[in-house]
């Protein structure tokens, strides 16, 4: 990666800043998708947890809090999937931040690199990472007893959803990570902005089951948006306002907390 770089770097250079920017962003990518690579077990938070919560939620709870709500594994599991995602976000803080506390970054800054590209390349990276632990819990889900009722297009789109609300998530952890100073503290703050939202949310059981103050935090909620959007995608129902809402927060995280997450990384280098 670095060697690639510095070739670019001794070149004559014309013109393409974008697409130079764009091959650093490929360069930067791979290099992190190598160290996962190196390093499975780096996925073990993006999978497992979400498995053990979805065996806990069908089997310790499910008895209970699924009533009412028909085939509790058709309703919780679009959710934990959701779950997956936010899980795996919290990697891009995580790592950027290791990455300063190692001197990585340090260079980084001596390498003609341009500073959206590096965190262009951890997001990127970590995008991919939620890909894979998606496909995961889907395979876990048809263990479970989870059937898909739509088509391959619904499928598809409830994929892209997923994954485009998992690199939104990865700009504000991106910001965590960058505004925290030890990688101990950024999991332990990732964790906890993620509980209300999870919790406050149709991921678990339905709203309507919870007390009025909480249905009006979960009907704002962009987990809820996200969860009934693909709820509806893989096994029938509305769509369309889920979906809209989710896009609207999709597009909204990522204009307010990228140039943050961008701002936060030039002033701390």
């Amino acid at each position: 990666m670095t060697s690639a770089i510095r070739a670019e770097a001794s070149a004559p250079r014309i013109g393409g800043g974008a697409a130079r920017t764009v091959r650093h962003v490929v360069a930067l990518s791979r290099r992190n998708l190598l160290q996962l690579w190196a390093e499975p077990l780096r996925l073990v938070d993006a999978t497992v947890m979400p498995m053990v919560l979805s065996l806990i939620f069908l089997y310790l709870f499910g008895g209970a809090i699924g009533k009412g709500q028909g085939d509790y594994a058709l309703y919780l599991m679009p959710g934990m999937m959701v779950e997956a995602i936010a899980f795996a976000s919290r990697a891009t803080g995580i790592g950027l931040n290791l990455d300063f506390a190692t001197g990585i970054m340090d260079r980084f800054h001596a390498m003609p690199i341009t500073r959206s590209a590096v965190l262009g390349g951890r997001i990127t990276a970590d995008v991919v990472r939620m890909a894979v632990a998606l496909a995961v819990m889907f395979a876990f889900a048809l263990l479970v007893g989870f059937r898909v009722r739509t088509g391959p297009v619904e499928v598809l789109a409830a994929v892209l959803l997923l994954l485009a609300f998992g690199s939104a998530l990865c700009w504000v952890s991106a910001y965590v990570g960058l505004l925290v100073r030890s990688p101990q503290a950024v999991g332990s703050v990732g964790f906890l902005w993620m509980i209300p939202l999870q919790f406050g949310s149709s991921m678990f059981v339905s709203p309507v089951t919870m007390p009025g103050w909480l249905q009006a935090f979960a009907a704002i909620n962009p987990v809820t948006s996200v969860c009934d959007a693909a709820r509806g995608l893989l096994t029938g129902g509305p769509v369309a306002q889920p979906v809209l809402l989710s896009l609207a927060w999709i597009v909204g995280l990522t204009a307010v907390f990228a140039p943050l997450a961008v701002r936060r990384y030039t002033r701390r280098s």
